[in-house]
């Protein structure tokens, strides 16, 4: 893959031709020293310097025992006078309130899922800059973004790109989980399509499957396949109550895209033999759940070995599945 074609995939590329079926998004460019301040390792932890005062102003200090510990006026003062973005700050400020008061932040390619935890949500809903700050900063997923967007074209050149962006999502608090979905497209067809939470079992997916199926088809015909330039891409989508079809985002087919209900290796071999036959997977039981981001832990780090925890927990699955009605059985 060439670094034009990654290019392609950073949401304040593909967004403007697609804002009409996507989630209401507002973008800014960041500037360099708020990247910097990313990109920081020197172990404190800081937050920026914030006229909200949403949050304590706060270091961090791995070697201590105490996970944060307030610092003296005179060294607050000295620490966060490089540590304030005013203008960032109220563009995000005006952007969070015209988005309805709760936004979802992203960088150009990623959103910080892995910090979560620190939210006092669990989720990403921010609600002013420093909550916006805390969830990037925290973040190590965020890395790929900020140093390795690169590593896997063939005419790298350099290890980021330009300029930064900060992509503010509005959030929906009634969004369920098992409505998302990932498609993959090869050669410019639809080839596949796969739960996104793939770490739990919804028995009533089972039944509006066909017309899921029928929605996403009709929306990628309509709607993505003519005006997303690439050929090889797989392409995030939300189905709403009322049966719309909400564009979420867009990934580079292989490399650092989870393949979820699928293998890679096995797409591309069904390609390879011409197998022009469309998949469509779900979860469908409890003993079918994958790991996801929701285990906290790498889905190669898994110990499933017989007796491990993971084995013990599919097992149980499979038991308690035996007791699930015969509509809700594995056909």
């Amino acid at each position: 893959m060439q670094a034009e074609e990654i290019n392609s995939f950073q949401i304040q590329e593909w967004y403007p031709k697609f804002k009409s079926v996507s989630i209401k998004t507002l973008i800014h460019q960041l500037p360099e020293s708020f990247v910097e301040y990313l990109l920081d390792d020197s172990g404190l932890f800081l937050l920026p310097h914030s006229n909200e005062d949403a949050l304590p102003r706060r270091i961090h200090k791995p070697e201590d025992e105490e996970d944060f510990i307030l610092i003296e006026d005179s060294e607050e003062e000295e620490e966060h006078s490089a540590l304030s973005f005013p203008d960032l700050e109220l563009q995000v400020t005006n952007s969070i309130n015209s988005l309805g008061g709760a936004v979802f932040p992203k960088l150009n390619w990623s959103a910080p899922k892995d910090s979560a935890w620190i939210s006092s949500s669990r989720t990403l809903k921010c609600t002013s800059f420093s909550e916006v700050a805390l969830l990037l900063r925290s973040s190590e997923s965020l890395t790929h973004d900020l140093c390795h967007a690169y590593d896997s074209c063939t005419d790298k050149t350099s290890s980021r790109p330009s300029n930064f962006y900060l992509a503010l999502r509005k959030w929906y608090p009634s969004l369920l989980p098992e409505m998302e979905f990932r498609c993959f497209v090869h050669g410019g067809v639809l080839n596949a399509i796969s739960q996104r939470e793939v770490t739990t079992f919804y028995p009533a997916l089972l039944e509006k499957k066909a017309g899921i199926e029928i929605l996403i088809k009709e929306f990628f015909a309509d709607k993505v396949e003519k005006k997303f330039e690439l050929k090889n891409y797989t392409f995030d989508v939300y189905v709403t109550k009322n049966d719309q079809v909400k564009l979420i985002d867009f990934n580079p087919w292989g490399f650092f895209t989870l393949p979820l209900m699928f293998e890679w290796m096995e797409l591309e071999e069904d390609i390879k033999k011409d197998v022009n036959s469309f998949q469509f997977r779900i979860v469908m039981g409890r003993c079918g759940v994958r790991p996801g981001l929701s285990t906290a832990v790498p889905y190669d780090y898994l110990d499933t070995s017989s007796g491990s925890g993971w084995d013990q927990f599919m097992n149980n699955a499979k038991e308690e599945e035996m007791k699930l009605p015969r509509s809700f059985d594995e056909p």
